[in-house]
């Protein structure tokens, strides 16, 4: 959905199309999230949270979810071919789905790559959307996009490195091999592209920024200090050893939450108005 907003899209057809995209990566990122978790079966048994998934539980059997996770990739991928027009999403998901298969067999082993794996996730989701309506894509938001996924990823990774009484050897064996001040080193380059790409993207005043000619400028603008604020506050909470993976924040921090809303309200505005 993310694409389709930012350039502003209202039409029918383009609604049309990121719906069916929407409904695709649901499918195929629950066939992804079941797969993965059919491999992690023993290791989900250890960890504090996700020994209660189904199939970690015992609620559903390892078979059920193996036979269910392909269904929903083939469906996923029937359902971009079925809709006229959307070849470069049958692509995209067979892109996302080949990686996220890959992570599971193994890359997700391998340090900085499976990284980058988990953040491809993210960023071919909300690149979906744009194939789908056949929208142009800035380059500023290919940026923001991917640089922001590399952020929550390592953002998840050093929560889990703080996490207390979590034994990495068990449940995830790639963070032995990163320590904090690597953690610490990456959030701040990414987080330093997000804000550089962002600033740029909304100052932009060609056709590839947000400051277009049909935008309202000054909400766009304005959207930077939001940006800018809840990075920060991200990276304070990870370093004093606070905050949960960014994911978990969007859901439980006012500060988060607050500064989101602010951020929606300036970006619709200032695209819309």
């Amino acid at each position: 959905m993310v694409a389709p907003l930012a350039a502003g899209a209202d039409h029918y057809h383009a609604i049309r199309q990121t719906i069916v995209a929407f409904v695709c990566f649901c499918l195929a990122a629950s066939s992804v999230y079941l797969f993965n978790d059919f491999r992690d079966i023993e290791s989900d048994r250890h960890h504090p949270t996700k020994r209660f998934r189904p199939i970690a539980a015992g609620e559903l059997s390892p078979q059920l979810a193996l036979s269910s996770a392909v269904v929903l990739a083939g469906a996923s991928v029937a359902l971009a071919l079925l809709v006229p027009q959307t070849g470069g999403l049958f692509a995209v998901l067979l892109v996302y789905l080949a990686i996220s298969v890959s992570y599971a067999l193994g890359v997700k082993n391998i340090p900085v790559i499976e990284v980058a794996a988990v953040a491809s996730g993210f960023f071919l989701r909300a690149y979906a959307g744009a194939v789908a309506s056949n929208l142009f894509v800035s380059t500023w938001f290919l940026v923001v996009i991917s640089f922001g996924a590399l952020f929550l990823v390592l953002g998840k990774r050093a929560a889990e490195k703080k996490t207390p009484g979590l034994d990495p050897t068990i449940y995830r064996y790639v963070l032995t091999q990163y320590t904090p001040e690597f953690l610490r080193s990456a959030l701040v380059m990414t987080s330093s592209v997000v804000v550089t790409g962002y600033c740029l993207w909304a100052f932009d005043t060609t056709t590839t920024g947000l400051s277009f000619h049909h935008h309202y400028i000054t909400p766009i603008r304005l959207t930077v200090v939001p940006v800018v604020l809840v990075i920060l506050h991200i990276l304070r909470l990870l370093e004093s050893g606070e905050g949960a993976s960014p994911e978990d924040l969007v859901l439980t921090d006012r500060t988060v939450q607050s500064l989101g809303l602010v951020w929606a309200v300036l970006f619709i505005v200032g695209v819309y108005a």
